[in-house]
């Protein structure tokens, strides 16, 4: 199996390092690693200098302008040659072992398009702010409220990915979400595997905490919503939704026990792997 990885790196010098080592850390599958840089202003071309001299042959460094992340994705996976992708956001990370677990989890499902597992949020150095765990996905139950997929932890067949035309480049929000809605539509299974395979790194700069595109992000749900159920949502749906919600914690005893803890415990562990590694740091 291979598997083929792509990060975009537009201004996220400070993380990269990390996010790259952690990539190249893996065991088991063969990777073939491409990282994205459209331009960046910050010191993300010095610290691609010495990954590149750190790990020569490893990484497919590719300079080249886009029309945003979901095009510079596309045009990373157009020149990967792997059974599987993922990506891995600049900024986040991958945790030991993770491939590893996937490719387990790949070989008892088959036939399934996508393979999503669970991680873990970290703040910007780091620190444990709680769990991420994935729960069954189809469109439907997407549009609904009661289906999440941790991006840093899905996996992608190249088959079904190149089928349904890869990310939409009109979505600047949740692209990675779009993909699995079509995926779903299309017919392929989305498994869920249950490991904890990556570090989501809410930071300042990011789109989920600077929430910048806020307003496109509640259009973009309001399109999957209208797609998926043939009509607008309304005041009602709201009420669905959260019961729907209520009732999947109840019937998933596990879920809730996971929150309840995240609520008491000391929030001060600190995963390594998010920071810089020393080279980085010169």
């Amino acid at each position: 199996m291979k598997i083929s990885v792509v990060t975009n790196a537009f201004n996220q010098g400070q993380y990269l390092a990390a996010a790259a080592e952690s990539v190249l850390s893996q065991e088991g599958p063969e990777i073939e690693y491409f990282i994205m840089e459209p331009g960046s202003s910050d010191n993300t071309v010095q610290v691609l200098e010495k990954l590149q001299q750190r790990y020569p042959g490893r990484i497919t460094v590719i300079r080249d302008a886009d029309s945003g992340p979901a095009d510079g994705l596309n045009r990373g996976f157009e020149r990967a040659s792997g059974d599987w992708f993922i990506y891995l956001n600049a900024d986040d990370v991958f945790l030991p072992g993770a491939f590893t677990q996937a490719a387990a989890a790949i070989a008892r499902n088959g036939n399934a398009g996508a393979i999503v597992g669970n991680g873990y949020i970290v703040d910007e150095h780091g620190r444990y702010i709680r769990r991420a765990i994935s729960t069954p996905f189809t469109a439907r139950r997407f549009v609904q409220g009661t289906a999440f997929a941790l991006q840093q932890s899905t996996f992608y067949r190249a088959e079904a990915f190149r089928q349904v035309g890869g990310f939409n480049l009109a979505n600047t929000t949740s692209w990675d979400a779009e993909l699995l809605v079509d995926l779903d539509r299309s017919g392929w299974s989305i498994a869920n595997a249950g490991g904890y395979w990556s570090l989501f790194r809410m930071q300042p700069n990011s789109i989920t905490v600077s929430q910048r595109y806020a307003g496109e992000s509640e259009r973009t749900h309001a399109r999957y919503f209208r797609d998926e159920m043939r009509r607008e949502r309304g005041p009602r749906d709201a009420i669905v939704r959260r019961l729907r919600q209520n009732l999947y914690r109840l019937t998933h005893p596990a879920m809730t026990i996971a929150r309840l803890h995240d609520r008491i415990a000391p929030r001060d562990h600190v995963f390594h792997q998010a920071s810089p590694p020393a080279w980085a740091r010169d």
